[in-house]
């Protein structure tokens, strides 16, 4: 047993499978769409992106190197017990089941495999059913034995999936489609807050939390048990998880933006990268993408499946994780065929509530040490954020409360979807306070 050190190699390939778990549905699309509306705002607007979807994610598996191998249970009890107990099951759902997983298998049926159909058979619902059956059967059959995900995941798939993107970016920056053009109205205003909200449609910081255990359980695997060396490759496998996303991203961003003088301004992602693969590759292209979308969905599927049955066989063992995991895959089947717009239609209003939470639980996390026992600091903060945050689900889903016109006039950066950031660190004052009085009351009767 390895009581230190861990070879760099090995720490490579655990980059390489968190990379790969990831990148999946909404990172290959998003960017995309992020270009093309972003045009000459496209600088703030990735900045703002790779804030959500590259810097948060890295700070959230770092949290949990060094948080002392805790999970999302254990830390957000410390908000409340019974918040201990109801956000973890949330955060599952959201990454598992409900939302994350079918998207893998519907991004990757309507830009992978749709495209090579004839009309009449992609008209028809047959196809998307006998793909989704097809595409979660591998997905069940690689998640039975997660022990073995370095293997199957970091040292096979990812590698592949880079050179395939690498093929298609590299393309797509030398001999961009046409001049970059001017954002739309969504872009004018405030790039970088808008670029920071669309890094939410990731779900990647949400999924780091998960993501960090898989990581410390791929770390242990090679024989390294001290905490410390722990929380150092974490860090590492992190950085190069997080320099392949944002090369990934930036390179999406601008294959997007190039885009519109030659294909205009298309509803979704997926309709843009099958586009300019189409201009830039032919028939090549469009067999580079499938296999990019197919690979892309597919391991992001699997590390999921696994995150989520573990927990949920951690939460009630009486049901074994093999179970777990059949039941998962046969629930995200089934919802991969109501469809991709309302998949992601009905998960931004939570992703909007939810992900303020999260990006509190992580900073509190990583400054763990400092604040040690003092629990009214994660009460009030989570509880300030979580009011507003609730309310801006509540208007992305079309339903404005009586109180958002109240955060519109008094609350900063609201009608940025910031508004949650001042609640937060008054929170945090407040719980300070608190825990400061609750001291020096123990202090005295001692």
């Amino acid at each position: 047993m390895k009581s230190g050190n861990i070879s760099f190699k090995e720490t490579f390939f655990i980059g390489l499978m968190l990379f790969a778990i990831f990148f999946g549905a909404g990172n290959l699309i998003f960017p995309l769409s992020l270009g093309q509306a972003a045009g000459t705002e496209l600088v703030p607007a990735i900045v703002g992106f790779l804030m959500t979807g590259v810097g948060l994610p890295l700070l959230g598996v770092i949290a949990i190197g060094i948080s002392k191998n805790e999970d999302v249970q254990s830390i957000s009890a410390k908000v409340h017990p019974l918040f201990g107990l109801i956000f973890p099951v949330i955060i599952y759902l959201t990454i598992g089941p409900l939302f994350a997983v079918p998207r893998t298998g519907t991004v990757s049926y309507e830009i992978g495999i749709a495209p090579f159909l004839p009309d009449l058979l992609k008209a028809s619902s047959v196809s998307m059913v006998v793909y989704s059956v097809i595409f979660f059967g591998v997905t069940y059959w690689l998640s039975l034995n997660p022990g073995k995900i370095v293997d199957r995941i970091g040292k096979l798939l990812t590698p592949l999936l880079l050179l395939i993107l690498l093929v298609l970016l590299v393309k797509s920056v030398a001999t961009p489609l046409g001049l970059i053009q001017a954002p739309l109205s969504t872009y004018e205003a405030a790039p970088f807050f808008k670029g920071f909200q669309e890094g939410y449609l990731t779900m990647d910081t949400i999924g780091s939390f998960i993501f960090g255990l898989i990581v410390i359980s791929a770390i242990r695997a090679q024989g390294v048990e001290s905490p410390r060396q722990i929380a150092k490759v974490c860090t590492t496998a992190g950085l190069i998880a997080a320099s392949g996303l944002a090369l990934v991203y930036v390179g999406l961003a601008y294959a997007g933006a190039s885009s519109v003088e030659a294909i205009g301004h298309q509803e979704n992602g997926g309709l843009i990268i099958t586009q300019v693969s189409d201009l830039q590759f032919g028939v090549w292209g469009s067999l580079i993408l499938s296999l990019a979308i197919i690979f892309a969905c597919l391991t992001t599927s699997i590390g999921l499946v696994v995150a989520c049955a573990s927990f949920f066989n951690k939460l009630r063992p009486s049901v074994s994780y093999r179970t777990y995991v059949l039941i998962l895959t046969l629930v995200s089947a089934a919802i991969s065929n109501v469809g991709l717009t309302q998949i992601i239609s009905f998960s931004v209003p939570v992703l909007v509530a939810i992900y303020p939470i999260v990006i509190v639980l992580i900073a509190l996390t990583l400054f763990g040490s400092l604040l040690r026992k003092r629990t009214p600091i994660y009460t009030w903060s989570v509880l300030l954020t979580g009011i507003v945050s609730v309310v801006d689900g509540f208007n992305a889903a079309g339903i404005e409360l009586a109180i958002s016109a109240v955060f519109e006039e008094y609350l900063p950066l609201f009608s940025l979807g910031m508004g949650w950031l001042v609640p937060a660190i008054v929170g945090c004052l407040i719980g300070y306070l608190l825990s400061f009085r609750q001291t020096s009351l123990a202090l005295a009767n001692e």
